[in-house]
């Protein structure tokens, strides 16, 4: 009998340990969200134009990669734009292979020089007005430097929204990242961890960059009320899209990654 007890037990503990493996498998899996042939699963949305009308092939799949153009561009005119992904993602990371290249698009604002981003936490494309120049989200800026600016990268920025850094509440449009300065046109690995509405970290090519808590919408904004009651009466941020942007200065993405966290 007590070896039917032993073999049982045996038995309970090697498929708790399958279990286990299969779960850890599962949640270090990294889901590819760009096919490398084509914008499948995402929506353009630029200021002037209604969501999924991507105007001037702004954003187009070349080489594997997706890449930020302006080649149809006499001015930029404020245009900007953003790619969002199809879905609301709330516990994750974020990881993207991103580079800035060749010349600022003319009309651009001085500001926009060498100046991307990522967005999270994001309204949708199909809640934005016509001519809203940046969803309601956060920002983690991808910026470069070189003789003309030097800025550190990974800072971030709040759209339509505020943070909490050191138990105090961020009314800054832009706080600064600790990072170093990335001069050049090499690749970058961008990493974002969002954990809903509890922390964010920052991490570029594996260092922790930037943290900061509870993502809000601020109610300064003029998005606020419409997007309150949309969030159900809550003005913390739980969930969202992201977005690539289209902000002035050419930009390659050859890797846009998920990893789900439960």
């Amino acid at each position: 009998m007590k070896k039917g007890w032993i073999l049982t037990g045996l038995i309970t503990m090697v498929f708790v340990l399958t279990s286990c493996n299969q779960q850890k498998k599962t949640g270090e899996e990294w889901i590819q969200l760009f096919n490398g042939e084509d914008l499948t699963g995402w929506t353009p949305k630029i200021t002037g134009y209604e969501a999924g009308d991507n105007f001037g092939n702004t954003f187009r799949v070349e080489d594997g990669m997706i890449k930020v153009r302006y080649d149809a561009y006499d001015s930029l005119r404020n245009r900007f734009g953003h790619l969002f992904y199809q879905e609301e993602l709330s516990n994750y990371k974020l990881r993207v292979e991103y580079r800035i290249v060749g010349e600022q698009c003319p009309g651009a604002p001085e500001w926009a020089y060498k100046n991307s981003g990522i967005m999270i936490h994001g309204q949708t494309p199909e809640s934005m007005e016509r001519d809203q120049d940046f969803p309601t989200s956060i920002e983690v800026q991808l910026l470069g430097s070189d003789s003309l600016v030097e800025r550190t990268n990974m800072n971030v920025c709040t759209p339509g929204t505020n943070i909490v850094m050191n138990q105090e509440l961020i009314l800054d449009h832009c706080t600064n990242s600790s990072s170093e300065f990335f001069y050049g046109e090499d690749w970058i690995t961008a990493e974002v961890e969002v954990r809903g509405n509890e922390v964010i970290y920052h991490v570029i090519n594996g260092d922790t960059v930037l943290q900061y808590n509870q993502p809000q919408l601020d109610e300064r904004d003029a998005t606020y009320a419409r997007l309150i009651n949309l969030n159900g009466g809550d003005k913390m941020l739980y969930k969202g899209t992201i977005s690539l942007q289209s902000e002035g200065h050419p930009v390659d993405f050859r890797r846009v990654e998920l990893q789900r966290l439960d």
